[in-house]
C-alpha cells in the first residue's frame, strides 16, 4: 500500500503500525463485515467477536432491549446467525428450530421478515432412543455470503419414517434452492454407502469451505442402534456431488455443537466412544482430514488417547468437544496446536500438522473435576494465549463453590504447557464466547448459566473479574451460546430471542 508523503513521519510510523496490527487479526474479525455466518463466527470455532464499543466499562450497563421482540416458533438448540445483505445497512437475524422451522428477524425490531416450515419434525416415539421431543433442526446452521443462502440439516417425519434432508433457503425470502433438499441416505446409498436415519443425529454445526458444506452426525442419546460417526460433503453448486467420512467401528459419533474446526484448508474434529471395539477404530480420537474427506495412511492424521479403551468402557470420550486451532508463540518460533477437551476431564495438546496417532499428544493434563462437554472459546491477552470453557476447574487458584468457568493459559515452547489463570463462578451448561474492542484490549468472557441459573455473565478476560450478570432469561437449553454485534448481544432460546444492548 502505497503511504501519501505528506504524512509525518509520526503519522507513517503509526498508520504502518495499524495496519501491521489489522493483518494480526483473524480474519472472521477483520472480513465478515459484521455478519454472523457460523457458528462461533468463524471456521475455527474461536468464538472470538471484535467489537469497538464493548469495552469493560460499558459491559457493566448491558441491559435487555425491551422494544426487541422475536417470536421462535419451538425450541431451539442451534446458535442465531447475523447477516448483513451486500449493499443495506440493515441486518438481518436467522434462527432454526425443532419445529423444522426457519426464520428471519429484523435484527433491530425482532419484525419477523419470512418463515419457512420444511417438514414435520420427528416425534420421540418415533426414534429407538434420544432426548429430544420433538426433533427437528438441532445443529446451528451456516450462511454463503455468495449464494446469500442458509444451509441446515433437518430431520423430518416422511410417510416410510425418520429422514434426514440438507436444505438451502434464500437468505433474501427464505425460498428452497433448485437442487434442494438432499435426503442424506439416498445420497449415500447412491455412493454404496448405507446411513440408517433413524439412529444417526444431527448435533454438531455446518461448515462451509471452497465450496462445499459440511455436515456431522452422531447417534441419540442412548447410544441404540447401529451408528456412526459421519462427515458429509455437499457441493453448494452440484448437489449431487458427494464426499464422506464414516467411522469403522459402530459409535464414534461427532457430538460437539461446535462440529468442525478449520484453519486454512485443514478440517479437524473430535469423535466420541465406540462400542464393542476391541482394536482401535477410530473412537476418541481427533482426525485431520482434507476436503475430499479421505482418511491419511499414517499416523500424522489422527490421535487418540494411550487409554482409549478405558475412555470407551466409560463414555470418557472427546466427542463432546470441538478441538480448538490454536496458535502460540510469534510467527517465527510459533507453534500450531489443537486443544482437545475430553469428557475424562482432560485437555490434549496436538501439533497440528502431526496428530501423532495413538498416545501421540504433546501434553496433557487434568483440567476439570468432571466432565467437559461444551464449545471453547480462544483469546488473547497481550502475546499469551487464553482459552476458556464451561467445567469446574482442577487447579482453580482461589478454589470456591460453583466455579464452572475454566480459563487455561497456553505457552509457546519445545513442549507447550497448560496452566489455569482463572476461573469463573457460574451456575448452567452453556457455551462461552469472548470479546475484545480491537482484537487483543478489554477481553471480556461471556457465557450463559444455561439449564442453571440462566443468568448470561461477564468476566474481564484478563484477571477473571465478574462485570456482569443479567436477570434470569427464560427457555435457554444447555450448551447454548450467543452472538455479538455492534451494539448488541443476541442469546437464543425457546420460543423467543433475547437482545441485549450496551
Amino acid at each position: 500500500m502505497n503511504i501519501p508523503r505528506a504524512f509525518s513521519v509520526t503519522a507513517r510510523v503509526a498508520l504502518l503500525a495499524g495496519l501491521f496490527a489489522l493483518a494480526l487479526l483473524p480474519l472472521s474479525a477483520r472480513a465478515q463485515d459484521d455478519s454472523v455466518l457460523t457458528y462461533h463466527g468463524d471456521n475455527g470455532r474461536s468464538g472470538h467477536y471484535v467489537v469497538p464499543a464493548l469495552s469493560w466499562e460499558k459491559a457493566r450497563s448491558v441491559q435487555l432491549d425491551g422494544a426487541f421482540n422475536a417470536h421462535v416458533a419451538g425450541s431451539m438448540y442451534a446458535q442465531p446467525l447475523y447477516w448483513r445483505p451486500p449493499g443495506t445497512n440493515s441486518g438481518v437475524l436467522l434462527v432454526a428450530t425443532e419445529d423444522d422451522v426457519v426464520q428471519a428477524f429484523d435484527a433491530t425490531t425482532g419484525t419477523e421478515l419470512w418463515r419457512r416450515v420444511v417438514g414435520r419434525p420427528v416425534r420421540r416415539s418415533s426414534l429407538p432412543c434420544g432426548n429430544i421431543d420433538p426433533l427437528g433442526i438441532t445443529g446451528t446452521p451456516v450462511i454463503d455470503p455468495a449464494t446469500q443462502a442458509i444451509y441446515f440439516d433437518a430431520a423430518v417425519e416422511r410417510e416410510d419414517g425418520p429422514r434426514h434432508e440438507l436444505f438451502a433457503l434464500s437468505t433474501r425470502d427464505g425460498s428452497v434452492l433448485p437442487g434442494w433438499p438432499i435426503d442424506v441416505a439416498d445420497a449415500l446409498r447412491k455412493a454404496g454407502q448405507h446411513f440408517d436415519p433413524s439412529v444417526q443425529n444431527q448435533r454438531a454445526a455446518l461448515t462451509i469451505l471452497d465450496g462445499t458444506v459440511y455436515v456431522a452426525f452422531s447417534g441419540h442419546f442412548g447410544d441404540c442402534g447401529n451408528f456412526h460417526g459421519w462427515v458429509i460433503g455437499i457441493s453448494l453448486h452440484d448437489p449431487g456431488k458427494l464426499v464422506s467420512f464414516q467411522t469403522r467401528a459402530r459409535g464414534g459419533g461427532i457430538w460437539a455443537p461446535g462440529g468442525l474446526s478449520v484453519a486454512g484448508h485443514d478440517i479437524y474434529f473430535a469423535t466420541g466412544n465406540t462400542l464393542g471395539a476391541s482394536t482401535w477404530s477410530d473412537g476418541e480420537a481427533v482426525f485431520h482430514l482434507t476436503p475430499d474427506l479421505q482418511r491419511g495412511v499414517d499416523e500424522r492424521g489422527y490421535f487418540a488417547p494411550s487409554d482409549w479403551r478405558a475412555l470407551d468402557a466409560r463414555d470418557a470420550d472427546l466427542g463432546g468437544s470441538n478441538p480448538l486451532t490454536i496458535d502460540v508463540g510469534s510467527a517465527a518460533s510459533g507453534r500450531a496446536l489443537i486443544l482437545a477437551l475430553g469428557k475424562d476431564g482432560k485437555a490434549y495438546l496436538l501439533d497440528r500438522n502431526n496428530l501423532g496417532g495413538v498416545g501421540g499428544q504433546l501434553a496433557a493434563e487434568t483440567v476439570s473435576q468432571s466432565s467437559i462437554v461444551t464449545s471453547p472459546t480462544v483469546y488473547r491477552v497481550g502475546d499469551d494465549v487464553f482459552v476458556a470453557f464451561q467445567a469446574p476447574g482442577a487447579h482453580c487458584p482461589r478454589p470456591g463453590n460453583g466455579q464452572s468457568l475454566t480459563i487455561l493459559t497456553i505457552a509457546a515452547g519445545s513442549l507447550p504447557a497448560m496452566a489455569t489463570a482463572w476461573c469463573g463462578a457460574l451456575r448452567g451448561r452453556g457455551s462461552p464466547i469472548a470479546t475484545t474492542t480491537d482484537g487483543h484490549s478489554n477481553p471480556i468472557v461471556w457465557i450463559l448459566g444455561a439449564e442453571g441459573d440462566n443468568r448470561l455473565r461477564a468476566f474481564r478476560g484478563d484477571s477473571g473479574e465478574p462485570l456482569f450478570a443479567s436477570e434470569p432469561l427464560s427457555g435457554l437449553r444447555r450448551f447454548q451460546t450467543l452472538i455479538a454485534v455492534h451494539d448488541r448481544l443476541y442469546v437464543g432460546a425457546d420460543e423467543h430471542i433475547y437482545a441485549l444492548r450496551f
